[in-house]
């Protein structure tokens, strides 16, 4: 699982008629793998929950989003597990199928929302337009293999 966390003043996606936003908080990018597990979803989604990237009185990277009352806005995207090891076309035969990575992915977002974190997010499978103003910026990368943070 690899999931990239933007620290964000607003996000927004849009696909069609569908629009959620947020402002501050956390916009994910989400990549189910093909050896994705249900516990690499649940690591990573402890990690996100108690990551400290906001600052305290000090203006130190000491708080939790939810010490902030951040919000999340969670985006599929299988296009983190493309392979360009050969030629200059992406492969993506290292996602997990979409039927099985839809399931997970929401099963990811109610894991987050089980750490009390109020999580919006973009619709499954679509093209979608997406908004942010990061904050730092601050961008971490998240990747699980085997129920373990690498």
């Amino acid at each position: 699982m690899r999931v990239i966390l933007q620290k964000v003043k607003q996000a927004s996606v849009k696909s069609g008629d569908y629009y959620q936003s947020i402002d501050q908080g956390y916009c994910l990018l989400v990549g189910i793998g093909e050896h994705t597990t249900e516990e690499d979803l649940k690591v990573v989604a402890k990690k996100i929950a108690n990551t400290r990237i906001f600052e305290d009185e000090q203006g130190k990277m000491n708080l939790s989003i939810n010490d902030v009352g951040g919000k999340i806005l969670s985006i599929s995207q299988f296009t983190l597990y493309a392979n360009i090891k050969k030629g200059n076309r992406p492969s993506f035969t290292d996602a997990k199928s979409p039927e099985i990575a839809k399931e997970m992915y929401e099963k990811f977002n109610e894991i987050l929302r089980g750490h009390q974190l109020e999580v919006f997010s973009g619709v499954f499978g679509e093209m979608m337009d997406i908004a942010l103003i990061n904050d730092g910026p601050v961008t971490i990368i998240f990747e699980s293999v085997e129920g373990k943070i690498q």
